[in-house]
């Protein structure tokens, strides 16, 4: 992966090591893109909390993949979002992607800053990953054979990360995706009683789902010392995102990849093949 400061077709990734970011950087630097790693521990440094850095991080960078860590929902991120787009401006950046959050309030209040800055700009809209039962908050509750979660019965059309990143990186490489809004779902509608289906059949073994009281389910999380941040964030989820504003089919991925989207049983069946699921006898 080539890092170049001085050379304007720079893409900044931020979140380059996160879900997401990590396989824009990896599609983008396959295609033969200079990338540069948005991160706490790259050189320079991104830190959503420290805007004093970010200049060093933009210096001659053409486009920024933009993630926002935990959730474009947490108070605060629109002031971040807005200060983001500013200095991107002065400093020569052509284009946004900006990763948002499908029936959120509060994300499309920050899609509509990408929108209005003068910029090309594409907006990928997405909720919950596949990839939350293989590299996320749930993998353990995978291993340990019970999703133990408030969700009830609410459908989600649950979209695979892989997908995103496609959608992202062709948007990043690409002006005729410039102002677009992707929104992203896989292809199915499914309850997380059709996730544990789909789980024990693609590990042979079999996998529950037990459906919690919303409130137990946070006051675990709390007692457990879980930070206050992912706290607030599967609190906000559980209770407001997914709550069925959701649960209908979206053609985001189609129409900029010409192809369908991943579905939930090739992602399991994929993620069973390589053990990461797969426990100790």
């Amino acid at each position: 992966m080539t890092q170049n400061a001085s050379d304007k077709k720079t893409t900044l990734v931020i979140g380059g090591t996160g879900k997401t970011g990590r396989r824009v950087a990896n599609r983008l630097a396959a295609e033969g893109q200079c990338v540069r790693i948005g991160s706490r521990s790259a050189i320079p440094a991104f830190d959503w909390n420290r805007e004093d850095g970010w200049d060093a991080a933009l210096s001659g960078v053409s486009s920024i993949y933009i993630t926002y860590s935990p959730d474009l929902a947490m108070p605060g991120a629109t002031d971040a979002i807005r200060a983001l787009v500013r200095r991107a401006k002065l400093q020569g950046v052509e284009r946004l992607v900006l990763l948002s959050g499908r029936g959120e309030t509060e994300a499309q209040a920050c899609e509509q800053i990408v929108q209005d800055s003068g910029l090309k700009w594409t907006i990928v809209r997405a909720s919950w990953f596949n990839q939350n039962f293989s590299e996320g908050a749930f993998i353990d509750m995978v291993l340990s054979g019970a999703i133990t979660l408030p969700a009830g019965e609410t459908p989600e059309p649950f979209v695979d990360v892989d997908d995103i990143a496609d959608v992202a990186a062709a948007a990043l490489m690409d002006d005729r995706h410039n102002g677009e809004i992707y929104e992203v779902t896989g292809p199915r509608l499914m309850t997380m009683a059709d996730i544990a289906a789909d789980l024990s059949n693609a590990t042979g073994r079999e996998i529950a789902y037990i459906d919690v009281p919303h409130d137990a389910f946070i006051e675990g999380l709390t007692q457990s010392g879980a930070p206050e941040d992912v706290v607030w964030m599967l609190d906000y989820l559980f209770s407001t995102v997914l709550d069925g504003r959701n649960a209908h089919l979206a053609d985001g991925v189609a129409r900029a990849l010409g192809r369908p989207a991943k579905d939930f049983r090739d992602y399991a069946r994929e993620v069973a093949e390589t053990g990461a699921w797969r426990v100790a006898a």
